[in-house]
């Protein structure tokens, strides 16, 4: 992503619930990484998504969802600011995705007749199967 705002109409969120802060991003990189602040936090306010979709939110494993309802999204990876940037952006929109998509309606079955049958048919052949292993004793 290039732009803040192109990402928005991208995933289709309003630009005021994004904000991003860069921190100095720790590891390796030698003086590099104590000069500059590459790392990236993403923060988006979830309360322009609708109440399902939130609901799901708090069940991806990936989502770090604070108890005000704002979702941190950190990238380090890479040197470059820039990189981070489009990094967080890319996780955020994969983190959306998973949580906007609603999940399958279980739809209850019932075992037919016929297999039912086959099952204790089975069942009854194993134990005739173990009970012919028996010794038996006068």
């Amino acid at each position: 992503m290039d732009t803040k705002k192109e990402f928005c109409d991208l995933v289709a969120i309003p630009e005021t619930s994004l904000s991003l802060r860069f921190v100095r991003a720790g590891g390796p990189g030698g003086q590099h990484v104590n000069k500059t602040s590459s790392a990236v936090r993403l923060f988006f306010n979830t309360h322009c998504l609708d109440g399902a979709v939130r609901k799901r939110l708090q069940r991806v494993p990936k989502a770090k969802l604070s108890k005000n309802g704002t979702l941190l999204v950190v990238a380090r990876e890479h040197r470059s600011q820039r990189q981070n940037i489009d990094e967080a952006y890319q996780r955020l929109a994969d983190v959306l995705a998973v949580a906007r998509r609603k999940p399958k309606v279980r739809v209850p079955t019932m075992p037919t007749k016929a297999s039912q049958e086959r099952r204790l048919l089975r069942k009854k052949r194993h134990g005739q199967k173990k009970a012919h292993r028996r010794v038996l004793e006068d």
